[in-house]
């Protein structure tokens, strides 16, 4: 896993003028530390987190996350299946958020 690309946060350019110790927290704690561990490769923690923000209904993270997870090597049929799958677990309602949140992002 040492050959995945670096991750790195946007936290300061999004929201640094706004919420300076969200942004370094995002930015240090998550992305530095977190995303950067070696415990789980770049593309496992993008499916992870996409199908927690699915779960959580979270369509805004989601955005960002789904754009993510294909940097991160996770293709945009393996994402449509997940959703497909969580609807299951997570609920209907929150699968169709996620999964119209997905075409839109996909075809941008």
């Amino acid at each position: 896993m040492s050959d995945q690309l670096k991750q790195i946060g946007g936290g300061r350019r999004t929201i640094g003028d706004f919420a300076t110790k969200l942004a370094e927290l995002t930015d240090d704690v998550l992305f530095e530390d977190v995303w950067n561990r070696t415990g789980l490769a770049a593309r496992d923690r993008s499916l992870v987190t996409v199908a927690a923000l699915v779960t959580g209904g979270d369509a805004d993270q989601l955005r960002f996350h789904l754009g993510r997870a294909k940097e991160n090597g996770v293709t945009e049929t393996e994402l449509v299946e997940a959703i497909t799958h969580l609807a299951f677990y997570a609920g209907w309602p929150k699968a169709m958020t996620a999964i119209t949140t997905a075409k839109q992002v996909f075809a941008a």
